[in-house]
């Protein structure tokens, strides 16, 4: 029967991965998309006519009225990117997958389809565009990331593979960029991603689950082609009772190995675990990381021009390298084989040792989150000096952290908290996030104001902060070594 399984999951992969890989994460290629608002006028009349140029050969002006708009739009819409996977999380456990996918398809096409016949008269309207269009990637993507539990003792590579073709669809505001460059326009191309909707309902009938993806995988599992409809009410008891048996089987092994743990963990609340150290910890980890890249990705453009001397040929140029090294997609499997590969590691010490299976899971992840604030910290580094043709460094730096951040915050939760709290627990930690992420705005008007356009001090202030996340990683191994000790401390 898995054999038989198999095509339709290897089938629910790929375009899953195409799914996250062109739609999913699009608001990211943000700095591509600007260039071309700014080519059509968009909030032109906000310059006023003493918005001289800088010195570029092209005329067109540094405006810090209409630099401010466009960062506020990105920063409305990475907020909303990361506020809505509460409530959105909360749809997804509580209507299942048909129901989200559709309203995730409903907001991306209204969104792209605003876009498309929006001009610079109406360009305002990019601020109710934006938010709609990161609403439905978000959920594209939460609908997609339970298709790791298709293949087992490969969910966090499948995790992270997703994460990074997330990241990945910020190239396709690269290539509607380019194309407008070759004489398509911005309306032209937002109308093919609107027609693009017909294949997402398509998938969603045909290759995705009406309900969730169970983990484990009960035998004879079936969804989408293979569900048919002539299920019984007496097979899907079944099919619920088997994948009720498997669940408490794993549960009873975790309980077998740690001597009261179990009853520890039936015990424990959602918000025990949402006010645990571990869990605040994680937010600051998250939220410093996310914050400096939301900053640098929003303020891109405007940095570019800065560093070119207001070259606007230099500046798309940079822009485009930028959009192709964001093919996170080929970075972030990486992460995911770490942490599988280690996982595997310490469970075979685990059974050496006696060990816990939970502590195995916790101890995989501490040299991801490591390797992600150190991926960072060389980012934010490479970022701060303002030689032009470093930031080829700084945007390679930028998608492997980037990658990184986001696989292994998923990983992260999957692995260091119970499975039933993780949508919620997902949801509230990118929510929270989501908040600090708000701070990128005054960040950026004090950069064009008080500080002139020069980010030196917040740069600095930057890589202090980047510093403190690797606390994240230390306390969680501490706690790791803890549990190897002492296996009844585990909590």
């Amino acid at each position: 029967m898995a054999g038989q399984g198999l095509p339709l999951h290897v089938a629910t992969l790929l375009t899953g991965l195409l799914e996250c890989l062109g739609f999913a994460g699009v608001l990211f290629g943000w700095p591509s998309l600007v260039f071309v608002f700014k080519n059509e006028d968009y909030f032109k009349d906000l310059c006023g006519p003493d918005a001289g140029p800088i010195g570029n050969a092209t005329g067109q002006a540094d405006c810090k009225a209409q630099d401010e708009r466009f960062s506020l739009i990105f920063t409305l819409g990475s907020f909303m990117n990361n506020f809505m996977t509460f409530p959105t999380g909360y749809i997804f456990d509580r209507f299942k997958t048909t129901v989200a996918r559709l309203i995730a398809i409903f907001f991306y096409t209204a969104a792209t389809l605003i876009i498309a016949f929006t001009s610079a008269g109406s360009a305002v309207l990019l601020f109710l565009a934006m938010p709609m269009l990161t609403i439905g990637g978000i959920l594209f993507l939460i609908t997609n990331l339970q298709i790791g539990n298709l293949f087992g003792q490969h969910r966090s590579t499948i995790i992270t593979l997703y994460n990074g073709a997330f990241d990945s669809s910020s190239a396709v505001f690269l290539i509607i960029k380019l194309l407008y460059e070759k004489g398509i326009s911005l309306r032209a191309s937002f109308i093919f991603i609107s027609v693009c909707s017909t294949w997402h309902v398509a998938r969603t009938f045909l290759l995705m689950p009406r309900g969730h993806i169970p983990y484990p995988l009960p035998p004879n599992y079936s969804y989408g082609l293979c569900s048919g409809n002539g299920n019984t009410k007496e097979e899907k008891e079944t099919a619920e009772h088997e994948n009720r048996e498997l669940q408490s089987k794993e549960f009873l092994s975790a309980k077998e190995e740690t001597p009261g743990a179990g009853q520890k963990q039936e015990l424990r609340s959602f918000w025990s675990y949402a006010f645990s150290r571990r869990f605040a910890w994680h937010l600051v980890w998250l939220s410093v990381i996310q914050l400096w890249h939301y900053l640098f990705i929003g303020t891109l453009n405007s940095l570019l021009t800065n560093m070119a001397g207001g070259d606007m040929a230099r500046v798309s140029t940079y822009t485009n390298a930028f959009a192709f090294s964001q093919f996170g997609v080929l970075c972030a499997p990486w992460n995911g084989l770490l942490m599988d590969r280690l996982k595997q590691k310490y469970q075979k010490e685990a059974r050496k040792t006696g060990s816990s299976t939970l502590a195995v899971a916790l101890c995989s992840t501490v040299p991801s989150l490591a390797l992600t604030s150190l991926l960072c910290l060389g980012f934010a580094l490479c970022a701060s000096v303002p030689i032009l043709p470093l930031q080829y460094l700084t945007f390679i730096l930028q998608v492997i952290s980037r990658s990184f951040l986001y696989g292994s915050n998923a990983a992260f939760l999957t692995l260091a908290f119970p499975s039933e709290h993780f949508g919620k627990l997902f949801g509230l930690v990118m929510a929270l996030s989501a908040v600090v992420s708000l701070l990128q705005f005054p960040i950026f008007t004090l950069i064009k104001g008080s500080l002139q356009n020069d980010p030196f001090y917040v740069n600095v202030m930057f890589m202090l902060a980047i510093l403190l996340t690797f606390f994240h990683p230390f306390l969680v191994y501490r706690e790791c070594r803890t549990w190897k000790e002492s296996p009844s401390a585990i909590a």
